[in-house]
């Protein structure tokens, strides 16, 4: 088997072989670590390498075939977690000055129920300071590198496990998204990533009213690699009281069904984003697609209001209540960006908050109408191509101003807590990725891995892989 093979194996592949002793654990975990430290200086993907302690898990993994003992879901898998998920035991910095020398007490539901299914932890992926934005570089680790192109950022914030997966360093990585972390990177590096349903996967970190808009999710080359991962970690726990009920039919299953006949509102811009024309003209190919399975696909120009008035006041408000009363020593050494958005956070008042959650609720009863006529919401992921590497992103987009996420069409679908997930569509002429976004009606995660399937199916990506 060729290093490229052993490097881009599927999980569902990979956990397959171990289980037939085709491959060892030891010599999956062994490759994908030199490959680790073999990138790291180009990608800067990382912030911490467990090497010893994933080697001893991968003896025990291949111990344990043929033992008798009941093999879990990703025995032996090899995998990577974002540096804002708590490891017991490992660094959690949160690409923070503050908290260089902060050591997690315990495993996040997340983590626990990916180990208890068998899956082998590489390392810790890097992410901006708090996860604040959607390009990730912070004071600490530095910014991480698109593996498409070195010169280009990979997303954030959950950037690092974007180009871990895209350069072949573990096939799933866990991510988080609060306004598009996921779906960015996703769009950016070439690969699959999905944020579930608020909820879906338990998310136990005190996050304030940011627990309204977050959630933990997968990051995979495959559809189905991803809907195994979900699977494992989806189900209600009491450490989050918003953790939803267990699904009652497994999300693995999914990816099977077709979707002949099924509608799709196909939307470039909703409303108010405007798309880089080149990735505009990507996402319309890919929609093309859909028709040829057989979906119904519609343009849906929805008179959508405004949603970024909302997310500057909802984010400026959590960062405010986060570091807003932060000693000047500490905001010194942070990010300036963030502390620019906290120190306004602090001057909106309680009307402008109660404004916010208003408009927020006026903004899924206009969404949730789409869901009367039609199955998923189809969409571009982000308005650009992946920009250069030291700004946070863009300030124009197709001739037209844009501030904050104004070039993300992602960050919607946290403010409705709906399901959404990015797929590779294509590249531009100089050879960067493009995603699409499918928006799923509220639980139906189902739903999303279905179509997300069936288009993968169709124009498999997989097989496109960045020459590092």
């Amino acid at each position: 088997m060729s290093d490229t093979q052993l490097a881009y194996m599927p999980a569902i592949e990979a956990t397959t072989r171990i289980r037939q002793k085709e491959l060892s654990a030891v010599e999956l975990t062994q490759h994908l670590l030199q490959r680790m430290e073999a990138l790291q200086h180009k990608l800067n993907a990382f912030t911490y390498m467990r090497g010893d302690e994933a080697m001893a898990e991968a003896k025990r993994a291949d111990a344990a075939v043929g033992s008798g003992e009941s093999l879990p879901p990703l025995h032996g898998v090899p995998i990577t977690i974002k540096d804002n998920i708590a490891m017991g035991g490992a660094p959690m910095t949160n690409g923070s000055r503050l908290l260089r020398d902060n050591v997690a007490a315990n495993d996040a539901v997340s983590v626990a129920r990916l180990r208890a299914a068998g899956a082998i932890i590489l390392g810790r992926t890097n992410t901006p300071e708090f996860a604040w934005r959607g390009s990730t570089d912070n004071r600490l680790w530095g910014e991480t590198r698109n593996p498409w192109d070195l010169t280009k950022t990979a997303g954030g914030s959950s950037g690092g496990a974007g180009a871990a997966v895209a350069a072949g360093i573990g096939p799933i990585s866990l991510g988080t998204d609060g306004a598009g972390s996921i779906r960015i990177p996703a769009s950016f590096c070439g690969i699959f990533g999905i944020k579930p349903s608020l909820g879906r996967i338990p998310f136990d970190v005190p996050l304030g009213m940011m627990e309204t808009a977050a959630s933990a999710g997968p990051m995979s080359r495959t559809v189905r690699d991803a809907a195994l991962m979900l699977d494992v970690m989806a189900g209600p726990d009491d450490r989050d009281r918003l953790s939803l009920p267990a699904i009652p039919e497994s999300l693995t299953t999914a990816p099977d069904k077709p979707v002949k006949g099924l509608r799709i509102a196909w939307s470039p811009h909703l409303t108010h984003i405007p798309v880089d024309p080149e990735v505009l003209a990507l996402a319309a190919n890919a929609v093309e697609a859909f028709r040829e399975l057989g979906c119904v696909v519609e343009e849906y120009d929805a008179d959508l209001p405004d949603p970024a008035p909302i997310l500057e006041i909802f984010y400026a408000s959590v960062q405010a209540g986060a570091h807003g009363l932060r000693p000047e020593s500490e905001l010194a050494e942070m990010d300036p960006g963030l502390v620019a958005i906290a120190q306004w956070g602090k001057t909106l008042s309680a009307v402008d908050v109660g404004q916010m959650w208003f408009a927020r609720a006026r903004y899924w009863d206009q969404i949730r109408k789409i869901y009367e006529r039609y199955d998923v919401l189809v969409t571009p992921t982000i308005s650009c191509p992946p920009f250069e590497l030291g700004i946070v992103g863009p300030t124009e987009v197709a001739g037209e101003p844009v501030i904050h996420l104004g070039w993300s069409l992602a960050y919607p679908f946290n403010l409705t807590g709906q399901p959404a997930a990015s797929i590779p569509c294509g590249f531009t002429t100089s050879g960067l990725p493009v995603g699409l976004q499918i928006v799923g009606n509220r639980h139906d995660d189902a739903g999303v891995l279905q179509f997300a399937a069936a288009f993968e199916s169709a124009r498999p990506w997989s097989d496109k892989i960045p020459s590092l």
